[in-house]
């Protein structure tokens, strides 16, 4: 009998055919809509790996990364991606090496030396700038001004009550040069619970002001959790997957913070790694110019 089930099934698509469905990506199976969305032909377009364009949040050796802009852009290149974005420490984040805003002008000069001479690839100026206790971003506004793109991420702080987590957060999102909000719940899986956090207020704030919300693919984090992701979905927020890479090794995390992507139920076109650099650069303009 065995052998005839076998031969009548032999593999998932037609058991789900049979049952007057359409076959359910395994990210999907948690009995929270997916055969309904199955039987009704509304099943995502789950993004894959060969949508991702650009490869985001990378540490290189102007912080507390191990690899330099060259070597960051040919791994990237080696790996398939169109651009990446360079994202070290801010100043306040001393503990990380975190980069002096006298330091900048010699960042990016080589980063622009490496474009130069780069075939393949373009090395984009970000960085992952400290949201302070009172909500502003690390450096001021003349110096984040010099960079392509803002990540914005807590690496301080965490004892605050969710009130104050959520003014701090939803203050620095007023900043028009804030492009993407990093970690978004600050946790460390096994070592660090998230912090107290509105999360439903700074999702609605992100999607009303075309504000990015990583999926921190770090191993250690997976922040935001899938479910999370999917409710950001929900609410039209675009998320970007995001390596927290201090080496060229970590950009097999990016993987991983796929995973969660799919997991959401997120399509090519909520994830900003898939756009090109000049889509990608758009979108952070579009966020100066809206909001300022």
């Amino acid at each position: 009998m065995g052998g005839s089930l076998e031969g009548s099934f032999p593999d998932e698509a037609r058991v789900y055919r049979a049952l007057g469905l359409a076959w359910v990506p395994p990210e999907l199976r948690e009995a929270d809509g997916e055969l309904e969305a199955a039987a009704a032909g509304r099943l995502p377009h789950l993004v894959e790996q060969t949508d991702l364009r650009g490869f985001l949040h990378c540490h290189s050796h102007f912080s507390d990364g191990t690899v330099t802009i060259a070597e960051w852009a040919s791994s990237c290149r080696a790996a398939g991606y169109g651009w990446v974005g360079i994202t070290d420490h801010s100043q306040s984040s001393a503990y990380s090496g975190g980069l002096r805003a006298e330091d900048v002008g010699q960042q990016h000069a080589e980063i622009d030396a490496v474009n130069a001479g780069a075939t393949g690839i373009l090395v984009l100026k970000g960085v992952e700038a400290d949201i302070l206790a009172d909500g502003s971003l690390d450096y001021g506004p003349d110096v984040l001004d010099r960079f392509d793109f803002v990540i914005g991420s807590i690496h301080s702080r965490f004892g605050m009550s969710e009130e104050e987590m959520t003014r701090r957060v939803l203050t620095a999102m007023e900043d028009p040069r804030l492009t993407i909000l990093g970690h978004p719940t600050g946790r460390l899986l096994l070592q660090r619970e998230p912090y107290a956090i509105d999360l439903e207020r700074v999702l609605q704030t992100a999607a009303d002001r075309g504000i990015a919300v990583e999926v921190n693919a770090d191993p250690h984090r997976l922040d935001l959790d899938w479910r999370m992701v999917r409710r950001a979905r929900d609410l039209g927020v675009t998320i970007s997957i995001g390596a927290n890479a201090h080496s060229t090794g970590g950009i097999t995390n990016v993987a991983i913070g796929l995973g969660i992507a799919r997991k959401g139920w997120l399509e090519p076109s909520g994830v900003l790694n898939t756009r090109d650099a000049d889509g990608f650069l758009a979108f952070a303009r579009q966020r100066r110019t809206v909001a300022a």
